[in-house]
């Protein structure tokens, strides 16, 4: 991808979005690096899965996944370090895991998975955001749904109010859903997280998960600063919903 920002503006524009959103923890950028050749990057190699390198960079943490690390093995397909492993291929590893009860299942869910060709990627540098060092690819975020959807809000009002799609197995949410699927479509792309991520991580039970193309990072802060002044505030403090109970006041919705 070409980039005509700089890590400068990247790390004003994630700390601009994580002020309005009050975020959790920081955007985290994902540097999908396919030529060959040396690319240095201080980051922690040890063995993990990708979706535990975007929970260490929520909390400031670097990471650099390659195919000798990544501990994940569907990952490691989806990325093409590996070929998906037999167990995986046939579905009955999904059934082992009891995720489906049907091989088949298993076998349609790999197949429509979204990946990049074998032995494509070098590495992956992955990163919190709010101190980027180079300009990512991918912006992923992982919070509340109520926070991603004033994300999801602003890359809408970016591409001129074309409506935002979504895309998921339920399977693969942070490598597929949020990093592959806008990396390669070249947009937005959300999931409800999934049985590995959240098994492998911190990712509460009322969190999701949303991926974008850094390009669009800089028009979407700056509607959600636009957002900041009226709507997000208003939505939050929940005018209309004050307004039905106190008008119902006594008829059980005053209990709410």
């Amino acid at each position: 991808m070409t980039h005509t920002t700089t890590p400068e503006k990247i790390r004003t524009e994630a700390l601009t979005l994580s002020l309005i959103l009050a975020l959790k923890g920081s955007p985290i950028g994902v540097k999908i690096v396919q030529a060959p050749g040396a690319h240095p990057f201080a980051g922690d190699q040890t063995p993990m899965r990708f979706c535990q390198a975007l929970m260490r960079a929520r909390y400031g943490e670097k990471s650099l996944i390659t195919g000798e690390n990544i501990t994940c093995p569907a990952a490691a397909r989806a990325f093409g370090f590996k070929p998906l492993p037999e167990p995986l291929q046939t579905g009955k590893g999904l059934v082992g895991f009891g995720i489906v009860s049907d091989e088949k299942v298993a076998q349609h869910m790999f197949e429509g998975m979204t990946t990049l060709p074998l032995d494509s990627v070098r590495q992956l540098k992955i990163f919190p955001l709010d101190s980027a060092d180079e300009v990512p690819d991918i912006i992923i975020i992982e919070d509340e749904p109520e926070r991603l959807m004033w994300i999801a809000l602003s890359y809408l009002h970016a591409h001129g109010g074309k409506r935002v799609q979504g895309s998921t197995a339920i399977l693969q949410a942070t490598c597929v859903d949020s990093c592959i699927i806008p990396f390669l479509e070249n947009r937005l792309n959300y999931g409800l997280g999934c049985y590995g991520c959240r098994d492998a991580t911190d990712m509460g039970s009322g969190e999701a998960i949303i991926g974008f193309p850094a390009d669009d990072l800089a028009a979407m802060v700056s509607h959600l600063e636009y957002l900041a002044k009226k709507a997000l505030p208003h939505s939050r403090e929940k005018h209309a919903f004050g307004a039905f109970t106190k008008d119902h006041a006594g008829t059980g919705c005053d209990s709410l």
